[in-house]
């Protein structure tokens, strides 16, 4: 299981911060545009344990059909989704949200496998690990951007 990890202080109270990311169409904003992300579910969507979503998006011009579901739902402090189908053999994303300075930290942890055994480790030492390191830079200064005061 490989893992990618972020922390990122933001300059507003840990609501406002969860708030922003407990929209799923947020992620659209804070997303690359070169992956083409869309949500599919229709909107709104009541978030909770138990609610799936399901995204669109494209991967080296690859259309790529992606469902989670949310796992923990704690409003205010964190979450965690889990990819019921999509391009990895495994996927779930903790977002964790903590009082910091005047302001949150936020941090997203990652963990995740490939699919397809030996190709798959092959993919991920190559343009996988790549494209989760720049998809999630990406994030990063959108979301700075989105919450610079």
């Amino acid at each position: 299981m490989h893992t990618l990890e972020r922390t990122q202080v933001l300059p507003v109270a840990p609501g406002e911060a969860f708030d922003f990311f407990a929209d799923a169409f947020n992620l659209e904003v804070i997303t690359p545009p070169w992956l083409r992300f869309r949500v599919v579910t229709r909107g709104p969507i009541a978030m909770k344990a138990g609610t799936l979503i399901e995204y669109r998006l494209r991967l080296h011009g690859l259309p790529i059909r992606w469902l989670t579901r949310i796992e923990v739902w704690e409003p205010g402090r964190r979450f965690e989704d889990r990819q019921l189908r999509g391009p990895y053999g495994a996927w779930y994303h903790s977002h964790a949200f903590a009082a910091h300075d005047g302001g949150t930290s936020m941090r997203d942890v990652v963990r995740y496998t490939m699919p397809l055994g030996p190709l798959g480790r092959l993919a991920h030492r190559g343009p996988v690990r790549r494209d989760l390191e720049r998809i999630f830079d990406f994030r990063r200064d959108a979301v700075a951007a989105r919450f610079a005061r």
